[in-house]
Parts: C-alpha cells; sequence; structure tokens
C-alpha cells in the first residue's frame, strides 16, 4: 500500500498570494506547497483523504486515473473545496462517488454544495453516495481506516489510522483515549503550522513533543505554512526520524 502527499501546505498554500517572503520567493520545489491531501493506494483501492482547492491539479498532477472514494477529516474549505470536481470520476467511471464524512461534515457539504443535494439536480452536477464516519474503524473497499479525534481547538477533526499509518490534520489536542489509538504506528504525518503559537494548530515544537510521545520510527510534519521557515534549514533542526513531508512524496505502508 502506499501513501503519496498531493498538498502538504495549510490553508494558503505555499507561496502565499502577494507575499514576499523568503519562503514564498524560495526556488526550491519543497518550498512549493499546494494544500494538504494524501492519496493512498492498494492493490484494489484508491482514495484521497480531502480535497481542497487544489484537487483538480493534484489529480492532474499525479495522473489519476481511477479514484474509489474521497474521505473527509473535517469541513474547513482548504479540506472540501475541491469536492466538485469529482465530476470528472463520475463521467470516466459512470458511477457515484462514494463520500466518507461525520455528520457535522456532511451538513457543511449540504450548505456549501447544495446543487450536489438539491432534488432537481442540473446535468452534469458531482453525484456522491454519502457514507456516515462514526467512531468505528470502516472499510473502503480493502482499506480498512480507523478514525481517530483530535481537536482543532474547538473543532473535532478527524484523523486516520490505516495498518501501521496514522495521518493526523488540524490538531491542536489530542485526548490520552485517541492516543492510545495511535501508539504502536510505525509512521506518524502530523502538522506543524510554524514556530509562535497558535491556537488551533500544533507549532514545531508541540508537534516535535507529540512525535516523541507516540514514538514512531518515521514521523513526517505536514499542513506548513510559509512561516516555518525554509524547508532544507528547518530539516537541519529536526530530531532524528523527523522530517518534513513534501508535495509529491510516496511512502510505503
Amino acid at each position: 500500500m502506499k501513501v503519496t502527499f498531493l498538498g502538504t501546505g495549510t490553508s494558503q498554500g505555499v507561496p502565499v498570494i502577494a507575499c514576499d517572503c523568503e519562503v514564498c520567493t524560495s526556488l526550491s520545489a519543497y518550498d512549493k506547497r499546494l494544500r494538504s491531501s494524501i492519496l493512498v493506494s492498494s492493490d484494489g483501492t484508491t482514495l484521497v483523504i480531502d480535497s481542497g482547492p487544489d484537487f483538480r491539479y493534484q489529480m492532474l498532477r499525479h495522473q489519476i486515473q481511477h479514484l474509489d472514494a474521497v474521505v473527509f477529516t473535517h469541513e474547513h474549505k482548504d479540506h472540501i473545496a475541491g469536492m466538485d470536481d469529482i465530476r470528472a470520476f463520475n463521467y470516466k467511471q459512470q458511477s457515484a462517488m462514494e463520500v466518507y464524512a461525520t455528520e457535522q461534515v456532511q451538513h457543511a457539504l449540504k450548505r456549501e454544495f447544495y446543487y450536489v443535494f438539491s432534488d432537481f439536480k442540473y446535468p452534469g452536477v458531482p453525484l456522491v453516495n454519502l457514507n456516515t464516519i462514526h467512531d468505528e474503524a470502516f472499510m473502503v473497499g480493502d482499506i480498512e481506516l480507523l478514525p481517530i479525534e483530535v481537536m482543532h481547538y474547538k473543532l473535532p477533526v478527524k484523523g486516520f489510522r490505516i495498518k501501521d499509518f496514522t495521518y493526523l490534520t488540524d490538531a491542536k489536542t489530542v485526548s490520552e483515549e485517541e492516543i492510545t489509538k495511535i501508539k504502536g504506528s510505525k509512521i506518524l504525518v502530523i502538522n506543524a503550522l510554524q514556530k509562535e503559537r497558535h491556537i488551533s494548530h500544533f507549532t514545531l515544537d508541540e508537534a516535535i513533543a507529540f512525535a516523541e510521545l507516540i514514538g514512531a520510527e518515521e514521523t513526517y510534519f505536514t499542513h506548513i505554512s510559509h512561516k516555518l521557515g525554509l524547508h532544507d534549514e528547518v530539516s537541519l533542526g529536526l530530531p532524528k526520524g523527523i522530517k518534513l513531508a513534501y508535495d509529491g512524496l510516496s511512502i510505503n505502508i
């Protein structure tokens, strides 16, 4: 099974519009980050976790020809805004897209994409089958996902454990009960927004501390803003076994 980082940036992406900081003007490909999303592919199933504003370009850039499902972590725009572009897969696959989300996220999808769920649909709108995420593990094809709840300030966000791989984004606090579900992961992905304190995201130091608490063999930081610093410079200061993820990175799980 393979995981590909389709995007590793925060809500504004990197570079940020109209910003001339050293990160946003960097020529390094490692400092160019689309909105956070991953592609998980097994022998029989391909899914994405989150479809943000860059979803269309991410699918084109990675030449994705088939997609079985979209799994959502939460309802913020940088994680759901690209759902309209599943239309291309509807057309090619001649089927509705399986969408997995909590009831809270489903309410947001119905509000933001009202035309998808109206009784009288305009021809060509996205076709979806909604599946509700609860606390129990669920299957998408041959891939099992165990939901893990983290708090994004006061907003609940779902992370997911797949085998020995755990993916968390937009986390600020994690309960002891949920930490128990994460421990034992060999590969951990968590958000590390910036160095300065933030109300709803792990800072770099908080992400390092959480990584050391979990003790995975490998940890990758994602959901990175331009305020974190240059990829190459930040990487030099990270403890052993902890790395910055980057767009296009693929890992086997």
